[in-house]
């Protein structure tokens, strides 16, 4: 029996047929589900038994909207757009000080002025308690409240009453609004070895890439042989400036990364333009698991291209790419418009957005999905996980003890009771936390009503509900008393058992009083796991060449 074959015309019709029909369902169902919220929203409004806010309403039927997305396409009405401008230029117009909530008087307190700010230049201080902003009580309010208050137009002034500890009287500083600038590079040196250069890149704003050239050229000067790049806690920002930073250690006319997307106005190739500042200088890139999507542009595509060693933690793993789109109202609508894809053609997007469990959340592309890429090199890298460095390094876990000292009043009344005692401190490369300082430290701890949670305690307590639920409680009696006893809260001990890590932390604290955020990261270096595996990998020639050559390539990243 002869098979009956449709004529390619009437194949080609009815493709088109079905086309047409899945575009004209989709129309439907926009504009179905517009009217049916728009109606939902007029009826609430004509009939709900209180008045309803409807810009608070509207708000959260879009938040809702968008949380079912991903977290990076996000609404911007127009007072909240100079959050978007600072983001992608790292400007804004205020006092230059970052500002966080003092639970102990419910008020709001300068936390770290930046270097060569308004904030610095007036003489506040970290630890001054904010009292009034022009006259107005700022008691009970939010950072977020207080911090819009301080920003504004520049070249605007205002008085700003703050209370010092140790001074008798509320001090007043009249402050001149500046337009800051955020420095992308927050520190650039040579390492104590003479021959390394180090440089740390915190966000990919606007002309990035020309200080990132400026602090290389200045390295190079200063005898320069190798050379640390950290993007660790990089979260990104504007790829145009990532490419350009590639393009320093790459030759012209290389493709970089690439965007793909459902129109044909979010495709773009992006390839290297000019000629690069240097080809040969041995190079490290520094990651960790807050590096994301500009960072990981930089960092694996010198992977990809065998220009640099990776050393650390494998990257966050954001492959979505952004452009802002302008809405009615002067709001706009930072909308994900591509992937990105950097030359070995893998997407290191990490997160599944689109497929999630029961409860609405998304998970993590398991390693068994992901494919083997190659750079060129011939290395094996993968898609789906981020940036896998070409050297790991064990991560340190933030205890729960540090994580509450971080965020409780008790640390930063030490560093300003310290910084009262003493007029100058030794430089940060220089500067330790003797014993003594510690057990002062340790005391002011006992002595406040600090507390924290013990997540051993708490997992206790659940595990003896279930095994009570199961019938088990009984029987187990004694191991869970025995359990109890060596988990038992014991401030004191903890802060002995912890010393070693608890000390970097109030050094930090003490040091930025005096050196700033640029002190900080000095004293920081003086004790990185990463750093010191990166300068390893500097100084044996041999590894380095071997971690990038071909003969690497059956070791998967």
């Amino acid at each position: 029996m002869k098979r009956k074959i449709l004529p390619i015309a009437v194949v080609v019709a009815l493709s088109l047929c079905w086309a047409g029909f899945k575009v004209d369902k989709h129309h439907f169902l926009v504009s179905k589900n517009l009217d049916v919220f728009n109606s939902i929203f007029k009826e609430l409004d004509m009939f709900y038994v209180d008045t309803i806010n409807p810009q608070e309403v509207i708000q959260a039927g879009i938040d809702a909207m968008l949380d079912e997305i991903d977290p990076y396409t996000a609404y911007y009405p127009e007072e909240d757009l100079g959050e978007l401008k600072q983001m992608t230029t790292g400007k804004y117009a205020g006092i230059g000080s970052i500002i966080r909530l003092y639970k102990a008087r419910n008020r709001v307190v300068i936390y770290e002025p930046y270097e060569g700010t308004p904030a610095a230049e007036a003489g506040l201080k970290v630890g001054d308690i904010i009292l009034t902003i022009d006259g107005k009580d700022v008691e009970g309010l939010t950072t977020d409240k207080v911090s819009d208050m301080l920003r504004g137009e520049a070249g605007t002034t205002f008085v700003l009453k703050v209370e010092r500890p140790g001074e008798e009287y509320p001090l007043e500083f009249k402050i001149t609004r500046r337009n800051i600038q955020m420095p992308a590079v927050s520190y650039s040196g040579m390492l104590p070895d003479g021959y390394t250069g180090y440089l740390q890149l915190t966000s990919f704003t606007e002309k990035c890439s020309r200080d990132v050239r400026r602090a290389v050229i200045a390295l190079k000067e200063q005898g320069m042989t190798g050379m640390v790049l950290d993007l660790r806690g990089n979260g990104g920002g504007l790829l145009s400036e990532a490419v350009e930073i590639v393009n320093l250690f790459v030759p012209k006319g290389l493709e970089i990364v690439s965007t793909k997307g459902k129109l044909r106005q979010a495709c773009h190739v992006y390839k290297t333009s000019k000629e690069p500042l240097d080809l040969e200088i041995p190079l490290v890139v520094l990651v960790d698991g807050a590096t994301a999507s500009a960072a990981e542009i930089v960092s694996g595509a010198l992977q990809d291209l065998d220009r640099a060693v990776v050393v650390g933690a494998r990257t966050f793993g954001k492959g979505l790419v952004q452009i802002p789109r302008d809405l009615p109202y002067n709001g706009q609508l930072k909308v994900t418009t591509s992937r990105y894809y950097i030359p070995s053609g893998r997407c290191i997007q990490a997160i599944d957005y689109q497929h999630r469990d029961k409860e609405g959340r998304a998970g993590r592309i398991p390693d068994s999905l992901t494919t083997v890429f190659h750079t060129a090199a011939g290395r094996k890298v993968r898609d789906g996980g981020g940036i896998r460095p070409d050297v790991e390094v064990k991560q340190e876990k933030l205890s729960n003890l540090l994580f509450y000292l971080l965020n409780d009043d008790v640390l930063l009344d030490y560093g300003t009771d310290y910084a009262r005692a003493h007029e100058t401190i030794a430089g940060p490369e220089y500067f330790v936390i003797t014993d003594e300082d510690y057990a002062a430290f340790k005391q002011k701890v006992l002595s406040s009503d600090f507390k924290y949670d013990r997540q051993s305690v708490d997992a206790l307590e659940k595990l003896k509900e279930i095994a009570e639920f199961e019938g088990y409680l009984e029987d187990a009696k004694p191991e869970f008393e025995a359990l109890e006893k060596k988990l038992q809260h014991n401030l004191e001990a903890d802060l002995d058992r912890m010393a070693d890590e608890i000390k970097p932390l109030i050094a930090a604290e003490i040091v930025k009083r005096y050196y700033f955020q640029r002190g900080v990261i000095a004293l920081e270096l003086k004790d990185d796991p990463d750093l010191e595996e990166a300068l390893r990998v500097l100084e044996d020639n041999a590894r380095y060449a071997s971690i990038l050559s071909v003969t690497s390539a059956e070791s998967d990243r």
